[in-house]
């Protein structure tokens, strides 16, 4: 069963704020995982129900939708005290510990009331929760603090909750609420103003809904992310204005190429090939002057050498020539035509054939098969 109560301090709320006045009732605490009631559907009322600025309230669909999207609007936990602490904080001093939570994630809307869970500290879970053998909890009434609409007696909101056996609160605690649902009325006409004026800003229509406004935000956010990576690709500062980065990127551009430095491939390509056969021509004729001059001032010792010489490349004529000897016996006949009196026997080597030999790091045998026709 749902008890429902209320107290003399709803005239004070009445009185101080007759618009929004607010309420505080009592429900029955069903503790569990599971999501409790909040506040009953449709219309309901202190049992007394004769209190000036009392019920009869109402909750329909709607209005829960209401609720629900401003508990998510204000992005914080709703609390539950003890014994409305949180309202008489201020003027005890007394600390306001928190018995749970509800996440506005998890208000839902059923047939019978608004419904959220409540993550019970663990003091508290043993508080609302009976004791073995049937033994009753400490407390047993949840209260709702709730600003409704005066006339309609329509729920507006859900400020927050209270465990409590007794949720009468004095004159004055009814002053501070009032004074706090004061201030919470001022920052929704302040948010909607905000709202006016980011609609226009954004170049929305007046009934733009928060999908709209929100996909406009987003792009407008894009927007402003490629231009900052544009400022930066082109090195400009972060206050630049379009026209500096049509400036920047202007003078980022490369200038075009001077044609009359430069010749078509094919030209370029054929130009390569005649110094290549060029170079490789005058190579051929120093090679061959190289062995010439070595074959007449002793050097090279013979055509065989000189072949295999030519074989090898400039390079290593060159080398062979810095590094062998002048051989005047190669140069001239030195017997003048007559037979050495001592000529090396067939297939020995002469001492200028040795010679050669040591100054090209060759063995007689090697120098032999080069040279058949020098070695008979």
């Amino acid at each position: 069963m749902i008890i429902l109560r209320t107290t003399s301090a709803l005239a004070a709320l009445s009185a101080s704020r007759p618009e929004h006045p607010v309420a505080v009732c009592a429900l029955a605490v069903t503790p569990g995982d599971d999501k409790t009631r909040l506040i009953p559907a449709g219309q309901f009322d202190a049992p007394r129900g004769s209190m000036r600025g009392g019920g009869p309230w109402r909750l329909d669909e709607s209005q829960a939708r209401r609720i629900i999207e401003l508990a998510a609007n204000r992005n914080t936990d709703i609390v539950v005290d003890y014994e409305h602490q949180t309202l008489l904080s201020e003027t005890n001093g007394q600390p306001a510990p928190a018995a749970g939570w509800i996440a506005p994630a998890s208000l839902e809307w059923r047939a019978d009331g608004l419904f959220g869970r409540i993550q019970w500290t663990a003091a508290a879970k043993e508080s609302v929760t009976p004791g073995p053998e049937g033994e009753p909890p400490e407390y047993r009434y949840l209260s709702p603090v709730f600003p409704y609409d005066a006339e309609t007696g329509a729920v507006l909101d859900l400020l927050h909750l209270s465990l409590t056996n007794n949720p009468a609160i004095s004159d004055g605690d009814a002053v501070l609420a009032a004074a706090r649902r004061a201030s919470t009325t001022t920052e929704q006409e302040e948010s909607t103003v905000k709202r006016e004026q980011l609609i226009k800003a954004l170049s929305l229509a007046a009934d733009a809904t928060d999908e709209q406004i929100e996909g406009e935000l987003a792009a407008l956010k894009a927007r402003a992310d490629d231009a900052k990576a544009l400022r930066q690709a082109l090195d400009a500062k972060d206050d630049a204005t379009p026209e500096d980065a049509v400036a920047a990127l202007k003078s980022s551009q490369p200038t075009a190429p001077d044609m009359s430095q430069y010749v078509p491939r094919a030209v370029y390509d054929e130009a390569q090939q005649q110094v290549a056969a060029l170079k490789a021509g005058g190579e051929s004729a120093e090679l061959n002057r190289l062995i010439d001059e070595g074959l007449k001032d002793g050097r090279i010792a013979g055509q065989a050498t000189a072949e295999w010489l030519k074989g090898q490349g400039l390079a290593a004529c060159k080398a062979h020539l810095e590094d062998a000897p002048s051989i005047a016996a190669l140069k001239t006949t030195q017997t003048q035509g007559k037979a050495p009196q001592d000529a090396p026997s067939q297939g020995q080597l002469s001492d200028a054939e040795l010679a050669v030999c040591r100054s090209m790091g060759l063995s007689p045998e090697e120098y032999r098969k080069a040279n058949p026709a020098d070695a008979q």
